[in-house]
């Protein structure tokens, strides 16, 4: 056996499918990883041991720079958030929670406005422009904005989210027009449609880009923030950066304190009323959490 490396496309059934420069191999895991409580993710960098039939077996990790629980992947340079102002409209709050995750993890996000045919969406579009986001406008039907988002994907591994309805599916299927016939052997292999348990899968497309299906907004771990202090989160809100340091109070939680110049800035208009709400409510569920529930 030859030692190779390559990047985890999907884990299945104790299963790892492994892309390299070679192909792609069907992989079980080392008995060492398990003992030490590793478990490889989609978008996992990965040394494996290859034998000439296309099987192996995945040594070793390699050190993440980011990663999420749910849905698990890891490595993400890019997070699309697809929502929209036509039916079904996308609360403004998920977006803000998903982005605060992404921001988090040091996951560039971009905004994608989709349904545009419908409604041009030009409240969202201010919030996010304003907000410091890379906001871009598409629609399934028109092709608007469909070579906007294709030129941010070369060279890197980006994944979409969205809430149900929004059109993710369809605008995926737009930018990626020979995905599936350019990855057919791939996906009978590795059972694409055939399992009911949604995991992440990587698709891979040429220069070294890949995509990954993730689940919607529902599937994102939500629920403890992925560690977040009340630091992370107020730098997670960019507009928020030219007001803080400038507070009456050290320490201020911008949430209703006198004095505090975020909450100045929200009541001049500087920053949206939406966008500070958000701020507040995920700040009322991470500032009575203990270190170690972090």
């Amino acid at each position: 056996m030859m030692q190779t490396k390559g990047i985890v496309l999907k884990g299945i059934g104790g299963f790892y499918y492994v892309d390299t420069a070679d192909g792609i191999y069907e992989c079980r895991a080392r008995g060492k990883l398990r003992l030490r409580g590793e478990s490889p993710l989609a978008g996992d960098e990965v040394l494996i041991e290859a034998a000439e039939d296309k099987t192996g077996y995945l040594m070793e990790i390699l050190p993440r720079k980011n990663s999420l629980v749910r849905p698990a992947v890891s490595n993400i340079d890019n997070l699309f958030v697809v929502a929209s102002e036509a039916d079904p409209k996308t609360d403004l709050f998920l977006i803000d929670k998903v982005s605060v995750i992404a921001v988090r993890q040091k996951i560039r996000v971009f905004v994608v406005l989709n349904k545009c045919d419908l409604d041009t969406a030009d409240e969202y579009f201010r919030i996010y422009t304003e907000a410091g986001f890379t906001v871009i406008r598409t629609s399934a039907v028109t092709h608007e904005g469909i070579e906007k988002v294709r030129e941010h994907l070369p060279g890197k591994l980006s994944a979409f989210t969205g809430n149900s309805g929004v059109g993710k599916s369809s605008l995926i299927n737009l930018l990626l027009p020979d995905l599936y016939l350019e990855t057919g052997e791939l996906s009978r292999k590795i059972g694409r449609g055939c399992h009911t348990t949604r995991k992440v899968e990587l698709m891979k497309l040429p220069e070294d880009t890949y995509v990954a299906d993730t689940p919607g907004f529902s599937a994102f771990d939500l629920t403890k923030m992925d560690s977040l202090s009340k630091e992370d989160l107020e730098d997670a809100f960019f507009e928020f950066s030219p007001y803080l340091g400038k507070c009456r109070f050290v320490g201020c939680s911008h949430v209703k304190e006198k004095g505090c110049a975020v909450l100045g800035a929200v009541k001049s208009g500087l920053i949206r009323q939406s966008r500070h709400n958000s701020y507040v409510c995920l700040y009322e569920s991470v500032k009575n959490m203990k270190e170690w529930e972090k």
